[in-house]
């Protein structure tokens, strides 16, 4: 049911996605800045102790239409792109320098979030941060805050921000996976998916979890049913990847979020047993696809995080082991 001024605010489980915020590996452009000649992208990766790339992060606010401004200056003042740079520049050593561009001027058919095929540019167009920014004041109006998001942060702004901080993990994701040429076991946007809650579960906890969840839902409630060039994306089905973020958060720590999140009725009983191990396999996978790229200085953390999330997926697979006959048949 769309939104619409004047009615009762609704209840309902805050979930999925959309291709707008779906960002692909669109191939127009020029792949973003070259900082060394001769090497392309597919390029085998320097040895670490050569490597100096740094994430900068730029706002070219000139570029800016007067409408994106506030939007713009919101994400700007809030930091959560520098933040996600930082971590980056601190815990790990990329081949080649990242910028992340904040403007308008972006390569020909760019609206949305994009990272460019060799990993070395992200854009974030002014008008998209709006259009996030729109969205989720539609929300606040008409929408009944979802149990397990907190009341003081349901508000345009904070909304805002935090899905804001999870998209540009998904891009950040797109990224990491081409500088360093990290091999996938399936598709690329789903291990980018996994990044955004990788490092924000980590690092952040979980609000920009809950608020993606809370924007896709709005955005697919637009979108109507899938189209077919919905369903034959690379992208997962929007509705799905939302319940992905609820579970890999559920997962990592569920005596935490059991009530919240399962009970309240957002993720389903019948999903959830399965979330702990998901998690558990997807926390280990990361550490581990970066381990080899850890920053001197991180190194030692870095392994000790591994190891931690290897303990936890050993003994989450045994726990699964017990009681998956027991799951089979509640399904």
């Amino acid at each position: 049911m769309p939104n619409t001024a004047g009615r009762p605010k609704r209840a309902r489980i805050v979930l999925a996605g959309v291709p707008v915020l779906a960002v692909a590996a669109l191939v127009t452009g020029c792949g973003g800045e070259v900082r060394d000649a001769g090497r392309g992208p597919g390029a085998v990766p320097l040895p670490q102790a050569t490597r100096s790339g740094r994430v900068t992060v730029v706002y070219e606010a000139r570029t800016a239409k007067p409408e994106d401004r506030e939007a713009v200056a919101l994400i700007r003042n809030s930091r959560v792109l520098g933040k996600s740079a930082d971590w980056v520049n601190r815990t790990l050593t990329l081949p080649h320098d990242m910028t992340v561009k904040v403007t308008a001027d972006v390569p020909p058919g760019v609206t949305d979030a994009v990272t460019q095929p060799d990993g070395r540019t992200i854009y974030i167009p002014p008008a998209f941060l709006t259009q996030i920014e729109k969205t989720l004041a539609d929300v606040v109006k008409t929408v009944q805050r979802p149990a397990p998001f907190p009341a003081s942060e349901y508000n345009t702004d904070d909304l805002t921000v935090l899905s804001t901080e999870f998209v540009f993990g998904h891009e950040m994701g797109h990224a990491l996976q081409r500088q360093l040429l990290l091999a996938n076991l399936g598709l690329e946007e789903d291990a980018a998916d996994g990044f955004a809650s990788f490092y924000t579960v980590n690092e952040v906890g979980p609000g920009p979890s809950l608020a993606a969840a809370i924007l896709f839902d709005e955005l697919a409630r637009k979108e109507g049913q899938p189209s077919l060039e919905g369903l034959a994306s690379d992208h997962p089905v929007t509705q799905q990847r939302a319940f992905n973020f609820l579970c890999y958060l559920e997962g990592s720590d569920p005596k935490k979020y059991q009530q919240s999140v399962v009970d309240s009725g957002y993720l389903p009983k019948t999903r959830a047993p399965l979330c702990p191990q998901a998690w558990a396999m997807l926390d280990y996978g990361w550490w581990t696809q970066l381990q080899p790229h850890f920053s001197a200085a991180y190194r030692a953390n870095g392994e000790a995080e591994q190891k931690k999330a290897h303990a936890r997926l050993i003994a989450e697979t045994e726990a699964l082991t017990k009681r998956i006959d027991e799951i089979r048949k509640s399904q």
